[in-house]
């Protein structure tokens, strides 16, 4: 279960707040696979950091008893003058992952970002892309409910696409995800159901074409990302 009670998040602006959601009441449904879909600015990023817990409501509150991943994608937690390692390491011992437990997720990363002898430099150093590679790969190495997913689908060849495709369908086997994309390709591919984030508000749609259908006529100039 995961609901948004009474949830409102503001930010500082020279014009005063700025609210991206205000006193927003809505309960996501169990065990399916969510497209969370709006434009640009809407706040899908800013309520998946809020469901993330990386973020935190002015007022209200998020009420869930699902285990949550952080966002992939968002790549916003890494410590900069730490290696992927070592930001991986940390991850792992805040979640309780020790010893043999812990090599095996951090071997995991490191194969699955491909990022060579850049894993144990810097992340300043990366590019957003490599950012990504491996923001989805820790968060893969953990066993979540639900996945937050955000566009990171779109990083990398063709290669790391089709491994991150195939990562997602074994979590999926026993989990499911929140998944952010301007791609209805995706969002047909793996959702089963569509929230349309628009002028704060947040609507259900069980129908996903129906979702998408909706999207498109408050958004006309996103059709060509239909296909």
């Amino acid at each position: 279960m995961i609901e948004l009670r009474n949830l409102t998040k503001w930010y500082p602006s020279p014009k005063g707040r700025r609210y991206v959601f205000r006193n927003l009441n809505f309960v996501f449904p169990d065990r399916v696979n969510i497209g969370l879909i709006g434009r640009n600015g809407a706040g899908k990023s800013t309520l998946m950091r809020l469901l993330g817990g990386i973020d935190s409501p002015n007022e209200g509150s998020v009420i869930t008893d699902a285990n949550i991943s952080w966002p992939v994608g968002l790549g916003g937690g890494f410590q900069g003058s730490l290696s992927a390692r070592q930001n991986a390491q940390f991850v792992c011992r805040i979640y309780g992952a020790t010893g043999a437990e812990m090599r095996r997720k951090i071997a995991f990363v490191e194969e699955f970002a491909e990022i060579g002898e850049y894993f144990d430099l810097p992340v300043r150093s990366y590019s957003s892309g490599m950012r990504s590679r491996v923001a989805f790969g820790l968060s893969m190495a953990f066993e979540f409910d639900y996945y937050l997913i955000d566009e990171v689908m779109a990083v990398g060849d063709a290669q790391f696409k089709s491994k991150s495709q195939t990562v997602i369908r074994d979590r999926l086997a026993k989990s499911n995800l929140i998944l952010v994309s301007h791609s209805m390709t995706d969002i047909r591919k793996y959702c089963d159901v569509v929230v349309f984030v628009d002028k704060g508000q947040a609507t259900l749609y069980e129908d996903v074409s129906e979702g998408i259908a909706a999207y498109m006529q408050e958004h006309p100039k996103r059709k060509q990302r239909i296909a």
